[in-house]
């Protein structure tokens, strides 16, 4: 798996775009600046994004192609972000964000439920988790995400998975993906903003 998005970093200027995700960035302009964790976090998109808006930025990938990358971007637009080489499998909530994003991080089920369990871990009192995946009705769509419809979401999946979270918006939409090469076109997904309470 680590060969195949390695593979996939490198043979691409950039798998999916310069400009950060739409539902992220919302978010990211209607808060103030504090914290933030980004997990599987690529090429750097949402990271620079946020940094350039004053946010202090950790990130972790388990691609060094990924993680080159996006240093070299943040390095290009002048920003900091604290970016590891880290398996999600190796995760632990070893400190507390004011936000954490999970933007298109599909996983089988038995390593999302412990790693969604770190997560929430890892949010502040008060802070947030901001969510945007591919639904089950992805399957059925060209537009990008995992051939294993087993690692598509659904809602109901994702609140058992975060019980403890106040759920300010949860819902299933129909989008139009303009994401690089590889989220494109229209697309089922899945968007949440939790608040650790």
């Amino acid at each position: 798996m680590q060969q195949f998005w390695d593979r996939r970093y490198a043979e691409n200027e950039t798998a999916y775009g310069y400009k950060p995700n739409k539902f992220f960035k919302q978010f990211i302009d209607q808060h103030k600046p504090g914290t933030i964790l980004l997990p599987a976090e690529g090429e750097g998109r949402n990271a620079v994004y946020a940094a350039g808006k004053g946010w202090q930025v950790e990130a972790f990938d388990f691609s060094e192609v990924a993680r080159q990358k996006a240093l070299d971007f943040a390095h290009n637009k002048n920003v900091a972000v604290n970016y590891e080489l880290k398996n999600i499998a190796d995760f632990k909530a070893t400190k507390k964000y004011d936000a954490v994003a999970l933007i298109y991080v599909h996983l089988p089920d038995h390593l999302r439920k412990k790693f969604h369990q770190e997560i929430y871990n890892s949010i502040k009192p008060g802070g947030y988790l901001i969510f945007e995946a591919f639904a089950k009705e992805q399957a059925e769509l060209a537009s990008g995400g995992p051939s294993d419809a087993s690692l598509l979401y659904d809602a109901p999946t994702l609140c058992s998975d975060f019980p403890f979270l106040h759920l300010i918006s949860c819902g299933q939409k129909e989008i139009l993906l303009a994401e690089g090469d590889y989220h494109k076109g229209k697309a089922a997904v899945l968007r949440i903003i939790g608040q650790r309470l």
